[in-house]
């Protein structure tokens, strides 16, 4: 009952939606009527710049962060790792925007550092190259999915079935983009400090 508590939990820290709130309260309007109407950092820099994209990225992390804490209080690593993998759902799916939320790269990135920061610093880089390079940061988030789970893994055995979850969500939640990226269509990122 109480594993189930927790998750519930989790599931609720995951669903508040960061980049919207903050965008409204900038001044930049309801970010799921502007840009790609995504809730997510990537849609955030769209149209409030770096600066408030990076602020929505680090409490995205952040829920998920606390989510995975509060699952390793309980149950230890694994259900810390699931509890991660339940806000990230919250954060795809929240209940507040009628399950119509964001793609969950950040909070992929909050239940990595939450768990291993080692794997969040090579994670980061290789994202960082790859987005930097290409100008994508869907293709970069790409290569994290891929990678993730391989670490997870190498973490632990149900680390990694969370990580593989997780990363499975993501591109279900990037299928767009995917197809984007095929036709060439994508959008490159706009590395703007402020707007």
């Amino acid at each position: 009952m109480m594993y189930a508590i927790v998750l519930i939990i989790s599931y609720l820290f995951g669903s508040v939606p960061m980049g919207l709130v903050l965008t409204k309260l900038a001044g930049k309007g309801d970010l799921r009527k502007v840009g790609s109407g995504n809730i997510g950092a990537t849609n955030v820099m769209r149209v409030g710049g770096l600066r408030l994209a990076a602020l929505a990225w680090a409490l995205d992390m952040a829920k998920v962060i606390a989510a995975v804490f509060l699952g390793r209080a309980f149950g230890g690593l694994a259900l810390g790792a699931w509890c991660g993998f339940v806000a990230i759902c919250g954060h795809c799916f929240p209940i507040w925007l009628r399950f119509r939320g964001g793609k969950g790269v950040s909070g992929l990135f909050g239940l990595i550092l939450s768990i291993s920061p080692l794997t969040f610093v090579f994670i980061g880089i290789e994202w960082l190259i790859v987005a930097l390079t290409s100008g994508y940061s869907s293709l970069g988030a790409l290569v994290v999915f891929c990678l993730a789970p391989v670490f997870g893994f190498v973490i632990d055995v149900n680390v990694g079935f969370a990580f593989l979850a997780t990363a499975i969500l993501c591109l279900v939640r990037h299928h767009a983009n995917i197809v984007r990226l095929i036709q060439g269509q994508e959008s490159k990122i706009e590395w703007k400090w402020k707007k």
